[in-house]
């Protein structure tokens, strides 16, 4: 039996409770869990914003040691310290053959499985596949990556979704150029990694954009070289900041229609938007065809940072090895698995960078 944080139906509040998980089977590994980071995209699988088979364990973004595997099972071995992959590609579909593995169409075709279950004999999902709020799990062979020798086991969670998330949307989407002014809406974990990426990128001025005036010593630690408090002038400020042109790039990592529209303003003529956050159906964002034209600008979305975790894992690892990147300034609390609940409630009073549940 293993503690996990076990979601009974969508709305209901989390139920940190034991866990009875099998051995694993054909293909598949056990894992240990050394932490798990605590993503905006959790508490959207407890409200309902995405959909998700329950009951389940949830967690998506975290890191650990293998413990055994299944026959067949030929990647990894006992010991071996990995990290978790939620969204793995079939490698035979579509967007996989076109080499877009981010955009998958069976990569959460394991969260609908049965992976175990409570000690009453209640079956439970894994979750976006990986169950990562849990002592241990069971995944498939491919939803772990090795990790790369150097790197801290517990702060390598955060390579799970959020670092490979912010990397990408600069790297994969934004395309950022050396030099280009930059603007990153939210400084949560995935904004914090965004504003260091920017950095990486060698954006000329980083720009962060939050409710908080707090979050500015965390963004101006990952890389922020200006601090916008969000209001109804934001797309001003930052054009004030610019020398009235508006950035080349703004990266959204909020998903309200009210940040995105004002992000999507805040660039300039011929800028580009690209949007990571999630939001809900009934957030809405309208433009009218003729500023469509006229400001020639690009909005795009984009689904885990537009990344191939076993090509992009290995990159980050070499930026952390080199200094460039910092797992540890995104990090603003170290949480037992019973405090996620009051972790989401952090998130929604948008307090802190990443929450992570250290095991």
């Amino acid at each position: 039996m293993v503690r996990a944080a076990v979601l009974p139906a969508v709305g209901a509040p989390l139920e940190i409770t034991d866990i009875e998980l099998p051995a694993p089977g054909p293909g598949q590994v056990r894992v240990r869990l050394a932490a798990a980071g605590v993503c905006h995209s959790d508490l959207s699988l407890t409200n309902g914003t995405m959909g998700v088979p329950v009951p389940a364990v949830l967690g998506h973004e975290g890191a650990g040691t293998v413990v055994a595997v299944g026959e067949g099972v030929t990647s990894v071995a006992p010991g071996a310290e990995v990290v978790l992959n939620w969204a793995p590609s079939c490698g035979s579909c579509h967007p996989c053959t076109l080499g877009e593995v981010w955009l998958c169409v069976n990569a959460l075709n394991g969260a609908a499985s049965v992976y175990a279950r409570t000690a009453d004999g209640t079956e439970l999902h894994p979750g976006l596949n990986v169950a990562a709020f849990a002592e241990e799990t069971v995944v498939a062979e491919n939803c772990v990556i090795p990790l790369p020798a150097g790197i801290p086991l517990t702060e390598a969670a955060l390579l799970g979704c959020a670092v490979l998330t912010g990397y990408g949307a600069v790297h994969h989407s934004a395309r950022v150029r050396q030099g280009e002014t930059v603007a990153v809406f939210g400084a949560g974990g995935v904004g914090l990694a965004t504003l260091q990426a920017a950095r990486i990128a060698g954006a000329g001025q980083i720009i962060a954009v939050d409710v908080s005036p707090d979050k500015e010593e965390l963004a101006r630690k990952a890389g922020a070289t200006d601090f916008v408090v969000a209001s109804d002038t934001t797309a001003k400020d930052i054009r004030r900041l610019t020398g009235g042109q508006g950035t080349d790039v703004a990266v959204e990592c909020v998903g309200r229609a009210v940040t995105i529209r004002t992000a999507w303003e805040s660039t300039r003529r011929g800028g580009r938007t690209t949007v990571v956050g999630i939001g809900g159906k009934d957030q809405q964002v309208t433009f009218n065809a003729l500023e469509i034209f006229h400001w020639g600008r690009t909005l795009a979305g984009c689904v885990y940072g537009n990344s191939d975790p076993a090509k992009d894992i290995p990159t980050l690892a070499a930026h952390i090895r080199a200094g460039r990147l910092d797992l540890a300034t995104l990090v603003s609390d170290h949480i037992p698995l019973e405090s996620i609940p009051a972790a989401f409630d952090n998130m929604l009073a948008g307090k802190g960078g990443r929450a992570l549940v250290v095991f």
